[in-house]
């Protein structure tokens, strides 16, 4: 099936509730200070696959939940999403996301935090509504994991010594975090017992690992356009992902000392010289069979829920997510 045809048919499962969602998000974004919902509105609808209020849409039907409360919940993840989107554009500097100039670049860095700020206050603000103590606390350490993960990242900026597990704690803190918090508090909204909300939890951890590893892949080989983001952002960054860790460790001694002569000094990167050197190191496939790993044992969590067209879209989106160029 088309890359492209397979998102339709994965979303049109639930597009009611995604049309419900959006009104949720448009009536929550509104703010007493004009420059808090102009910045606010320009960010959220800015584009991006919004994946994980859609998988808490699924994963919600999928436990078999039959209330509305799913579209709160959809709209606050979304929430902690873009406010973690507008701190790291402002800490990378970054001035292109999803082919848009960010909030920092057209409104500069503090009213990009402070409007950050605002969405995550918001998201407690209903998740205080919701009236769901499990989901506030499934929610608030997730919250808090991935602000030590962002942090972890910072930390490793321009490191070339950064090992496979450090980097896969960083990319679980980071990414996979908020992936896991979708699934984990859709199947507490359901009501489902303690085993099914665990198997949800695993199938979101690692549906978000894959993510963010083939991410690691399109940074270098991946279509600019669709992307809406330059080859080798993360290169010149000085983010030492996995493509460049492994070819540092397995690569030939000048292979390793280019790569990690770009991670140190990343403004001196010859990025198709880099691009060259971990396409023959094997460090692109490498990081794709990682991701498949983690695909698997996000399909195999899934095992525990009954059939149902919301299972298989869940099932779809894993398979997606290592079979995408953008």
């Amino acid at each position: 099936m088309p890359e492209s045809k397979l998102v339709q048919d994965i979303y049109a499962v639930v597009a009611d509730d995604f049309t419900a969602v959006d009104k949720c998000i448009n009536i929550q974004l509104t703010s007493q200070v004009p420059l808090v919902t102009k910045i606010a509105e320009y960010i959220v609808q800015a584009g991006g696959k919004r994946l994980r209020p859609l998988l808490v849409l699924l994963a919600a039907r999928a436990c078999g939940y039959q209330g509305e409360q799913q579209i709160s919940l959809a709209a606050i993840i979304e929430f902690l999403h873009t406010a973690t989107l507008l701190h790291d554009d402002v800490v990378d500097t970054s001035d292109l996301r999803r082919g848009k100039s960010t909030a920092n670049a057209k409104w500069g860095n503090a009213p990009s935090v402070l409007v950050g700020d605002f969405l995550y206050s918001r998201a407690f603000q209903m998740m205080v509504q919701l009236g769901h103590m499990g989901i506030m606390d499934t929610l608030s350490s997730a919250t808090n994991v991935i602000a030590e993960g962002e942090v972890m990242q910072l930390m490793r900026i321009r490191d070339a010594n950064t090992s496979e597990t450090d980097y896969m704690q960083v990319i679980h803190g980071k990414t996979a975090m908020l992936f896991e918090a979708s699934t984990h508090t859709a199947a507490q909204l359901a009501g489902s017992d303690p085993e099914v909300c665990e198997s949800l939890r695993r199938f979101g951890c690692h549906l978000g690992m894959a993510f963010q590893l083939v991410d690691d892949v399109l940074d270098y080989q991946g279509d600019t356009k669709a992307m809406g983001k330059n080859i080798g952002d993360d290169l010149a960054e000085g983010k030492p992902t996995l493509p460049l860790i492994y070819t540092i460790q397995t690569g030939s001694p000048e292979a390793a000392l280019r790569v990690r002569q770009a991670i140190q000094k990343p403004a001196q990167v010859n990025i198709e010289e880099i691009i060259a050197i971990i396409t023959q190191s094997g460090a692109l496939d490498y990081t794709l069979e990682k991701a498949s790993e983690q695909q698997k044992l996000a399909t195999d969590a899934l095992a525990i829920l009954p059939p149902s067209l919301y299972k298989t879209a869940l099932l779809n989106l894993a398979t997606f997510a290592i079979k995408r160029s953008y």
